[in-house]
């Protein structure tokens, strides 16, 4: 399991090692003929790396452009419910928080669906929930699966971590991939921001990726969320991550996200650790130039000219018209989001902007019909 090998690493001694990284090591990691190692990586997210953005960002676009050519696909995430049981300080489902909560039932999950189609073409989807196991469980996402496969042909889920065999029940439902943020890999300072609640469960969650490969999870979406540690090493953390379970669970796909945090209902929760536009920029790139095969998506919480300007240097996929609160694509009143967005342009518009810069928009790239 990973954990074990994550325990072989110091936070503090990877710090250091990033930011004492030189621009001679910059320089070798982008001039390095084949796979870059996490060494490399760490030069490439580190302050030296800097004023390397410009060669970052054209190996960047050509790594993509060579992988996927000028495509970029589109997603939209469906909320079921915001029922949740944890305490985490940063998240708008917070248990503490006086929001109103709801579990949609079978009808309401299938007017989202219905409402969704009316938004654009829609195939790729991806269904998310709070963390209560007496209504978010295995048999209730289970049956919006079910629900869902005749409406969308990818469907995904963000969902809180479960067992191999609940893994492999809603891969027989229809689920194509699993996203799941760790959050931050600092193991003492996880346990202050997940006081109370499953979640808090340092060892479950990160321990939930090898969970996924073994029960044969099609695609597999890491991320940690930026603003609780430095993200440098978080970021350095998830890619020492990622080249372990391509390692041990090689037939797997694999994605990676960058939520940056965003204002949410309750107690404003003040970023530690603040990473600007060009340095989410250098992220990307820095991802791009390790692996070249990689999903990497940005999702509403970004600005409409950071996504718009992003989309040729290295994106893959990115979300248009989210909504972030049970029923918010239908008639239910949208009052409980978990996070606050950034672009709220309507999807035809975000297509649209893809297009202008010469890609194609792709809504549909999966169907369970071609799994082998």
């Amino acid at each position: 399991m990973f954990k074990d090998l994550i325990d072989q690493y110091n936070w503090e001694e990877t710090e250091e090692k990033i930011y004492s990284k030189t621009a001679q090591e910059v320089e070798n990691a982008l001039t390095k003929q084949g796979r870059l190692t996490l060494d490399d990586f760490m030069a490439l997210i580190s302050p030296a790396a800097k004023p390397y953005l410009e060669p970052m960002a054209a190996l960047s676009r050509k790594y993509t452009q060579e992988r996927f050519g000028k495509t970029m696909q589109m997603f939209i995430p469906l909320y079921i419910t915001n029922s949740c049981t944890n305490h985490c300080i940063y998240c708008g489902f917070n248990i503490n928080n006086d929001i109103h909560r709801i579990v949609l039932d079978e009808t309401q999950i299938l007017e989202e669906a219905q409402a969704i189609k009316q938004l654009g073409d829609f195939q790729n989807v991806i269904v998310l929930t709070g963390e209560n196991p007496k209504v978010a469980n295995v048999d209730y996402v289970r049956r919006a699966l079910e629900l869902l496969r005749s409406y969308f042909s990818n469907l995904s889920v963000e969902i809180p971590p479960m067992e191999v065999d609940e893994y492999e029940q809603l891969i027989d439902a229809g689920l194509n991939g699993v996203t799941c943020f760790q959050e931050t890999y600092h193991e003492a300072r996880y346990k202050v921001y997940h006081p109370k609640g499953k979640k808090s469960n340092y060892t479950w969650r990160v321990n939930s990726y090898d969970r996924m490969g073994l029960a044969g999870v099609h695609k597999i979406g890491l991320g940690v969320l930026i603003g609780l540690e430095d993200w440098r090493t978080d970021l350095t953390m998830m890619a020492l991550h990622l080249r372990y379970m391509e390692k041990t669970y090689w037939q797997t796909k694999y994605a990676v996200s960058f939520p940056r945090i965003r204002p949410h209902e309750g107690k404003e929760f003040q970023p530690n650790s603040i990473m600007d536009d060009r340095e989410l920029a250098q992220s990307i790139f820095a991802f791009r130039l390790f692996d070249h095969d990689l999903d990497l998506s940005l999702s509403t919480r970004e600005s409409p000219d950071f996504r718009d300007h992003m989309t040729t240097l290295g994106l893959t996929s990115i979300s248009a018209g989210s909504k972030t609160d049970p029923g918010g694509y239908s008639v239910y009143k949208s009052e409980l989001e978990q996070f606050m967005i950034n672009d709220d342009r309507a999807p035809e518009v975000v297509a649209a902007a893809v297009k202008v810069q010469g890609y194609e928009v792709i809504w549909k790239d999966w169907d369970l019909c071609l799994q082998s």
